[in-house]
């Protein structure tokens, strides 16, 4: 029997919303976006397959194999339909998951998601698998940022406790090797994406150096697209006012029957 997936369990209300964290990087990342939400909104902040408390859990197949457990788990509670916000790879995830189970999901925030091109920046992320003091891995996160920003500490210590459990550097090491083969990523076919019809919306750094924001362009014209203005790759560290107010205007929307709207947001 596998082990169970870590989350961490906030809040209550009649909303859920479920946060997936990019590669590298832990539950904890999401405290400032969550802490806005609170007490109203139930959140489920989850560690990813082979990241923190997850990395037991780590699945063949990648985030394919990652969605799937994670609708499992959210099946096993019984939380009927859930909004659902995902960074860099948890935006792939997220992306997989309303995909295979539109049903139970009804909106999808996605920040700088993983999976929307094959352009990556291979050597920044396996850079950052490999960091293993908290000087390296601050450079890392300031390296993935928008000129000036400075990452918050408790991300750095969090971080930097993650990768000494004992094989959570190598497993990382091993993911980045598989993301960024001949440094490119995996695609999700856009004419999937086009069959989305709950709330999407996408936010995007206009100065990201892992994933670059041109990836955005060929997002189906139903999707709502902001722009954050020079900022970088690491926005819910980099932004979590924007983040958090970005999510809750997405979770009120109604489907696809709304007017598109493309938009920018000052970081």
């Amino acid at each position: 029997m596998l082990p169970s997936l870590h989350v961490a369990e906030s809040g209550a209300g009649s909303k859920t919303i479920i946060f997936l964290h990019g590669f590298g990087a832990c539950h904890s990342i999401w405290r400032d976006v969550i802490a806005q939400f609170m007490p109203g909104v139930r959140a489920l902040a989850y560690d990813l397959p082979g990241h923190g408390n997850s990395l037991k859990r780590r699945e063949e197949g990648g985030a394919k194999q990652a969605a799937r457990a994670i609708l499992a788990d959210l099946a096993a509670r019984r939380l009927g339909k859930v909004h659902l916000v995902g960074h860099s790879m948890g935006g792939a995830i997220a992306t997989l998951m309303a995909l295979a189970d539109p049903e139970s999901v009804a909106s999808l925030t996605l920040l700088a998601p993983g999976g929307f091109g094959p352009e990556i920046n291979g050597p920044l992320l396996r850079r950052y698998a490999a960091a293993d003091d908290r000087g390296e891995i601050r450079a890392c996160l300031a390296a993935m940022s928008g000129p000036g920003s400075v990452p918050p500490e408790h991300v750095v210590e969090a971080l930097f406790r993650m990768r000494g459990r004992p094989g959570q550097l190598q497993t990382l090491v091993d993911m980045a090797a598989v993301m960024t083969k001949d440094d490119r990523q995996g695609v999700i076919p856009s004419e999937r994406l086009e069959t989305l019809s709950m709330p999407v919306m996408v936010v995007w750094g206009t100065d990201d150096p892992v994933l670059p924001v041109a990836l955005a362009e060929g997002l189906p014209p139903h999707f709502h697209l902001h722009h954050v203005l020079e900022a970088g790759h690491m926005l819910v560290e980099e932004a979590p006012d924007l983040v958090a107010e970005a999510v809750r205007r997405n979770t009120r929307r109604s489907g696809r029957s709304q007017r598109p709207v493309r938009g920018a947001a000052a970081s």
